[in-house]
């Protein structure tokens, strides 16, 4: 079974028949995550990603494998898979989070090579945003800037890994970074028990560390969609106003199958994949 944050059915796809051709969680989730951080539609992650107010696209991202690893990197630009610039800091360094030009030398170093991130079309929106809003500023996060794809693999041994990809928030002050690429806020997984994956304002997502409270929640007997729920209502309870302004969302995969989404507002959605097919489903919401 793949899950994914949004409608990613290409993404999803690509992860599913990996695992039906006995690929490992972590190589399936990998693909998945690669795909989406190189279609220049997606102006929410990799390639074609919204830059920050200075107009660069700067990427964040981070994996989880079946044991529990994990490797992150922050602030990375130039290099339009930060997927596996981060496994490679999982699997090849001492370390878990590399950011910045420290994270630029080492993907290069692994051969790497730089390209330009910011698409026509992506600076035309950027740019026509700028003009709209009438001044720098973040525009509301939810469907049309949502600036993640989170999934979570789960191979019919009980296998888990995850992987979580953003370009993060349009016109963002430079050098912020959001959940996404924060073990345990955008992406946690536990092979024991199973693994979530954030969206929406990272902020939020990171006072609550919401992918591990929704992961403990299920090691305590909680369902994923009841688990999902409650890191939004505490979410809603410590910042009352993010359902206007920020959309949070979270889905949640079990290891035995089972899984849930909920979210703060109506605009999110989640990807399934398993056999029966890939399918886009409207999460739980209040």
């Amino acid at each position: 079974m793949v899950i994914a944050t949004w409608p990613n059915e290409p993404g999803v796809r690509l992860a599913l028949e990996a695992l039906q051709k006995q690929a490992s969680p972590l190589d399936a989730v990998e693909t998945g995550v690669r795909y989406v951080e190189a279609d220049p539609n997606d102006h929410s992650v990799g390639y074609g990603g919204l830059p920050d107010a200075r107009g660069r696209v700067t990427l964040d991202a981070c994996i989880m494998d079946e044991q529990g690893n994990a490797g992150s990197v922050l602030f990375l630009q130039h290099i339009m898979h930060p997927v596996t610039v981060a496994r490679m800091v999982m699997e090849q360094t001492p370390h878990v989070i590399l950011c910045g030009a420290g994270a630029l030398d080492f993907a290069l170093s692994k051969g790497f090579r730089r390209q330009n991130l910011l698409t026509p079309q992506a600076r035309k929106m950027w740019n026509d945003q700028r003009r709209e809003l009438g001044k720098p500023t973040v525009p509301p996060s939810g469907a049309n800037n949502h600036d993640t794809i989170g999934m979570i693999t789960l191979a019919t041994d009980g296998r888990m890994a995850g992987a979580c990809s953003t370009s993060g928030l349009s016109n963002k002050l430079p050098g912020r970074v959001g959940d996404s690429p924060i073990i345990g806020a955008g992406l946690y997984v536990d092979p024991e028990v199973g693994g979530a994956t954030a969206t929406g304002m990272g902020e939020h997502i990171i006072k609550a560390v919401g992918s591990f409270l929704i992961v403990e929640l299920m090691r305590q007997g909680a369902s994923p969609t009841d688990a999902c729920r409650e890191a939004v209502r505490r979410i809603n309870k410590k910042l009352p106003d993010s359902p206007d302004r920020h959309m949070v969302g979270f889905v949640a995969l079990r290891k035995d199958g089972v899984h849930g989404a909920f979210a703060n507002n109506n605009s999110f959605k989640y990807t399934i994949g398993d056999g029966s097919g890939v399918k886009v489903y409207e999460s739980d919401w209040v």
